[in-house]
């Protein structure tokens, strides 16, 4: 786990330094930099696996010829390299070195092989051909500038601050998509120039012409709507094997191996199977004491309680991390480290877990990051199981039920919800669908914009890009599967993932995520929704393989998660700094919002009438990423 840079462009050869210093915190057991005449590459090492010197980087291939600089884990490395040790001589054990043969000997295909994360570059000398790949479900970052006849590629954004003359503006669509939706899908950025180089997806190019490039899709999720069939117990059996199999792939390194516990299904699972595989070894477990008594207002179960009783079952270490939010102190901070102004508060309790776990000397951690994507755990997958029903009602009862839940406060979650799915009914599936993802209406969020910025994104529907990417499995037809390949496609690499690789990474701590082993992935998509969910059961076959290790109220306990109360934060706490943030002259010199469509936001969601808490969180995630990254550059 390390961080990259890159820069094809002589001119901009001596930033290769800065760039890479800059990310130092992603890779604080050293630094290596490559230069030819027509490209640089720069890398920051975070040692896991072989920690000699000879899995430093740039690493070469014993000719010469090639050279990669990765970040990343390949947990089935030491398989590909049996097929190649008899025909490449090896000088060390690093994973880096696998790929490095492993594409010598079987080119592109090589990126199918892998089962891992990884954010890479593979350079050849002689041809000047360069390959600059993602895996497959986005776990690690990697962005790229591309302009004429200059290409840079970065692990983080904030890299590219070294570079005093680069063309960098405003993409207001990307804006548009941080309040809609409090991230952003796709390829885009707040830089219009800046791209994510999306999951599963290298680009190619030849460094002597670098202002041409091909994009290539070498990895699709394999959602096909075609199901196995086995009974139950073979279900639950067939599933415990892979998860226990993912879990072992992924404890392998050469640094102490921690787990994220917070007490919650997921995190709990992956412990128990740790468990299950090392039997008599120490376990060091991790979770958060938020320390806050508002979480039951925001529909949340306290976590802490469960996290000890799972401890105290399994028999592990657990070191509770208190963690009371400063958010005014430490919310530039995390938005720094995030690159991008994503409004969720969970980020701060990643950084808090991985900070005390480097502090005890815990380099790698595990977690449960990404099995509510792959079970369907979240409660709009309910929604899935309670529209079947639901459509048989007719629409002028919803639009009564709509008119009698307005008279209820939003801050009532269970209200929230009943007003999100009513209000709905009545459109297209793909609407609804896209729609469980917005946090404000498209047409009430661009009236927040400046006149200005609301000509230029006048026709741009966010909900655009996740409709599209639903076109990716045209032969899917559960509404179930199609959400979570949503949430596998967007929720997971341009959210959850991104703020866990930097929150982790802010902290020199490589974060593990075994839901997302390829194995198991391609297995999930071939058990029938109805495993999935099962009524409005949720994760109903992982729960039915966790009761083979886990207490039966930690398994069916109410839906958890790393939140944070925000909407009491909003309306209380930060009330103060809200109206010192978004003054008239602030807002007017910015140029980007609209003061009196913002502060009637804020008026309207502080009386109840509205439920917006998070999108003033959105407000002043993008007020805060502008200090950073355009005022201070």
């Amino acid at each position: 786990m390390c961080g990259i840079t890159g820069i094809i462009h002589p001119k901009h050869r001596e930033f290769i330094q800065p760039m890479t210093q800059i990310i130092a915190h992603r890779g604080p057991d050293g630094e290596g930099f490559f230069s030819d005449e027509s490209i640089s590459l720069g890398h920051r090492r975070l040692a896991i696996q072989d920690l000699s010197a000879n899995g430093r980087q740039p690493m070469f291939t014993e000719d010469g010829r090639y050279c990669i600089i990765l970040n990343g884990e390949i947990y089935n490395h030491f398989d590909i390299r049996a097929k190649l040790k008899d025909k490449y001589t090896f000088r060390s054990t690093s994973d880096t070195e696998t790929v490095l043969y492993g594409y010598v000997e079987y080119g592109l295909d090589i990126f199918n092989m892998l089962n891992g994360i990884f954010a890479l570059a593979i350079y050849d000398t002689h041809t000047h051909d360069l390959i600059v790949a993602r895996d497959p479900f986005g776990v690690k970052p990697l962005y790229y500038y591309h302009e004429n006849n200059k290409f840079i590629f970065v692990s983080e954004i904030k890299s590219l601050l070294a570079i005093p003359d680069l063309n960098l503006n405003i993409d207001p669509k990307a804006m548009l998509q941080y309040i809609e939706f409090l991230w952003s899908p796709g390829e885009s950025t707040m830089y219009n120039e800046v791209k994510k180089l999306l999951p599963g997806h290298y680009i190619q190019m030849n460094t002597s012409m670098p202002e041409t490039l091909s994009m290539v899709r070498y990895y699709t999720i394999p959602f096909e709507g075609k199901y196995d069939s086995m009974t139950e117990k073979e279900w639950i059996d067939a599933l415990d094997d892979h998860l226990t199999n993912a879990v072992k792939r992924q404890l392998l390194s050469d640094v102490l191996v921690g787990f994220f516990l917070s007490g919650g299904l997921d995190s709990s699972a992956i412990v128990a199977l740790a468990r299950k595989i090392m039997p008599d070894k120490t376990l060091q477990c991790y979770t958060i004491d938020s320390g806050s008594d508002d979480m039951g207002k925001e529909g949340f179960s306290d976590d802490l309680y469960y996290a000890r009783k799972v401890a105290d079952h399994l028999n592990v270490n657990l070191t509770v991390v208190k963690s009371k939010i400063d958010i005014i102190d430490e919310f530039d901070q995390m938005i720094y480290h995030l690159d991008e102004p994503q409004a969720d508060l969970a980020p701060l309790h990643v950084l808090n877990i991985c900070r005390q776990a480097r502090k005890d000397g815990y380099v790698v951690l595990l977690g449960g990051t990404a099995g509510d994507d792959l079970f369907s755990g979240y409660r709009r997958h309910q929604t899935v199981r309670l529209e079947q029903f639901l459509k048989f009602i007719p629409k002028f009862i919803f639009k009564g039920s709509n008119t009698i839940l307005n008279l209820f406060h939003s801050k009532n979650p269970y209200i929230r919800r009943l007003k999100k799915l009513t209000s709905d009914m009545d459109k297209p599936w793909e609407e609804r669908l896209t729609g469980y993802f917005s946090w404000i209406n498209t047409t009430e969020a661009k009236k927040l914009f400046s006149t200005d910025l609301q000509n230029q994104i006048s026709t741009f529907l966010p909900s655009s890009i996740l409709k599209s990417t639903l076109s990716d499995i045209p032969k899917e037809v559960s509404k179930l599967n199609q959400m979570l390949y949503l949430e596998l496609n967007h929720f997971l690499p341009d959210h959850n993932l991104n703020y866990t690789d930097k929150m982790s990474m802010a902290c020199g701590v490589e974060v593990r995520v075994p839901f997302l082993d390829k194995e198991l992935v391609e297995f999930s998509t071939r058990i029938p929704p109805a495993y999935k969910m099962k009524g409005i059961t949720t994760k109903y076959l992982l729960k039915k393989v966790m009761e083979r290790y886990l207490p039966h109220d930690v398994i069916y306990r109410p839906k958890a998660g790393f939140a944070a109360p925000v909407r009491v934060w909003i309306k209380e706490e930060l009330g103060d700094h809200i109206s010192q943030v978004f003054t008239q002259e602030q807002i007017e010199n910015d140029g980007v919002f609209d003061y009196n469509a913002v502060q009637n936001l804020i008026k309207d969601n502080q009386s109840n009438k509205i439920d917006a808490s998070y999108t003033i969180l959105g407000l002043l995630a993008i007020r805060s990423w502008f200090h950073q990254f355009i005022t201070q550059k």
